[in-house]
């Protein structure tokens, strides 16, 4: 089966089963965000959350963009300032893609986890969160024209391309570029549940990954839903995952 065709499966079953990562990050942006009263307070915790994500953070770098960031404390208050505070000098826009950019020129921040806060950004603002967890009142509801989603692509998610794929040599770019051929920017959003599903069915690291169940994964999530009921719903869910990679 050409991976075109495996893809669309997946597509079809992670738009058909959003709920459950859905919950998960309702949680996890809520642990994050409740806590603090403040916009900058709130955007501080949330950009300290997604660099600690790394799984070798280059502490040093960190420190300096954190530094400055403090620095110039009043480009928290909004989008376009934050944007502006983190843009290259040569772009005017002021959407998701600028803001990727930005951020992946940032002390400390990579191709991943600048996708990670700019998705991070989207959600809180696409009205289909809480309320309550939007921070900004001038972050785009949705992809306009020349702007640009990046999947925040790591290690899970390129075994699954390398399951799917042997022949192909995967990296943040190879996957963005070969969905981007594909799928439209809403629709790549709906691939950032693949972490999701790819994390609670791989065992093991590197090459010797095993594709399968792995309930332990699932209960080292702290945000998943512990009831017994639901974590057989998931489990099914998994073992249908699996099948469409094979």
């Amino acid at each position: 089966m050409k991976i075109e065709n495996k893809l669309e499966k997946i597509f079809e079953f992670l738009n058909s089963n959003r709920e459950h990562n859905h919950q998960l990050q309702e949680r996890f942006y809520s642990s994050v965000l409740k806590p603090f009263n403040s916009v900058p307070e709130k955007v501080i915790s949330l950009l300290y959350h997604i660099a600690n994500t790394q799984s070798q953070p280059k502490i040093d770098n960190l420190a300096r963009f954190f530094i400055g960031l403090h620095e110039n404390i009043e480009c928290l208050n909004s989008f376009q300032s934050f944007v502006e505070f983190v843009k290259p000098k040569n772009e005017t826009e002021y959407n998701f893609r600028t803001l990727y950019l930005g951020m992946e020129k940032q002390s400390g921040w990579g191709k991943k986890t600048s996708a990670l806060f700019v998705k991070t950004i989207f959600h809180l603002h696409n009205t289909e969160y809480s309320k309550d967890l939007k921070i900004w009142n001038d972050v785009p509801k949705t992809f306009e024209k020349n702007d640009e989603f990046f999947l925040p692509v790591d290690a899970v998610i390129i075994s699954i391309f390398k399951k799917l794929n042997s022949e192909i040599k995967w990296d943040f770019e190879k996957v963005n570029t070969t969905l981007k051929k594909i799928y439209k920017e809403k629709e790549i959003e709906v691939w950032d549940d693949l972490w999701f599903w790819g994390f609670i069915t791989q065992n093991g690291t590197g090459e010797n990954r095993k594709f399968e169940w792995n309930v332990n994964k699932y209960w080292a999530l702290k945000e998943t839903d512990k009831n017994k009921i639901q974590i057989k719903i998931i489990e099914n869910k998994a073992e249908i995952f699996l099948k469409l990679m094979n």
